[in-house]
């Protein structure tokens, strides 16, 4: 496959970013992206507006979503790369997903609340582009705004991780829906950033090997939560699993995001890239 810069992991006003897509479109263009997905979490009302401002600045498209998966104790992210937004299984899905995301927020605020810190639900709503897609992040900036921290960075150390006054376990989809309703829709289901799960090493196995095992097509090896160590140990899994290979910045926002849309190295050689199986799904500039 000949090399292509792509970003294919990033996140709008839709879920919890601060740019709205046409905005991210533009940034990703003036990056000398190619291909770029707009992946919000568990919700689809980006997609026309991210395809249409992509069209409009010369970018090829791949709608995207990253859905909230619950696997072995832990909050897993699977990306969908390609699918048709207006699949009745997937938007369903994604519904049902984002049920309980209200109940979880109200419950992290009185969490919040019991460490000192009144408020934080009407702060973090106030916050959300979406009112239906409040999330830890949009906590996070409300306690930066209050000035309790300086960056989101040390809010999720201090306060939104396991173990911590903010943190709220959710129920959320389960890998063999998660990848049914991707494969369902048309796209590419890839494990999203998989350093980041706090997984022993039989767990991270059983991960891979149920989410092969359930048709799961793809990995992040390149992300800004992996090392360089890291990025060579997921191409390593990728290349034992059959699994093709996605990238992505995972941006949010200017100045708050590790790293800038578009600003990845190219990934490894000897490793098959998620667009390779995408070619028919790609909305041409």
């Amino acid at each position: 496959m000949p090399a292509l810069k792509a970003d294919l992991h990033c996140h709008s006003t839709a879920s919890d970013g601060t740019l709205p897509p046409e905005q991210l479109a533009a940034r990703a263009k003036a990056n000398g992206v190619a291909l770029w997905s707009l992946t919000d979490h568990d919700v689809l009302d980006g997609q026309r507006r991210a395809a249409a401002a992509a069209a409009a600045c010369g970018l090829d498209y791949l709608c995207g979503v990253e859905v909230s998966v619950s696997f072995a104790g832990q909050t897993v992210h699977i990306v969908g790369l390609g699918i048709d937004p207006d699949n009745d299984a997937l938007t369903a899905g994604l519904a049902d997903t984002r049920a309980g995301r209200d109940r979880r927020a109200r419950e992290m605020s009185d969490g919040l609340a019991a460490a000192g810190f009144e408020g934080g639900y009407d702060g973090a709503c106030a916050l959300a582009g979406n009112p239906q897609m409040v999330t830890r992040t949009h906590f996070a900036r409300w306690l930066v705004v209050q000035g309790v921290c300086a960056d989101t960075h040390e809010v999720f150390r201090r306060f939104l991780v396991r173990g911590k006054p903010g943190y709220v376990p959710q129920q959320w989809a389960t890998l063999h829906d998660a990848v049914a309703w991707i494969r369902g829709a048309g796209g590419v289901a890839v494990i999203a950033h998989p350093a980041r799960y706090r997984y022993s090493a039989s767990e991270e196995w059983a991960l891979f090997e149920a989410f092969a095992g359930y048709g799961g097509r793809g990995v992040e090896v390149l992300t800004p939560s992996h090392t360089t160590a890291e990025a060579e140990k997921y191409a390593g899994l990728a290349r034992e699993f059959a699994l093709l290979a996605s990238c992505g910045s995972d941006f949010h926002s200017p100045g708050e995001s590790r790293v800038e849309l578009g600003s990845l190295p190219p990934l490894p050689a000897g490793l098959t890239p998620v667009w390779a199986e995408l070619h028919a799904r790609v909305r041409r500039a």
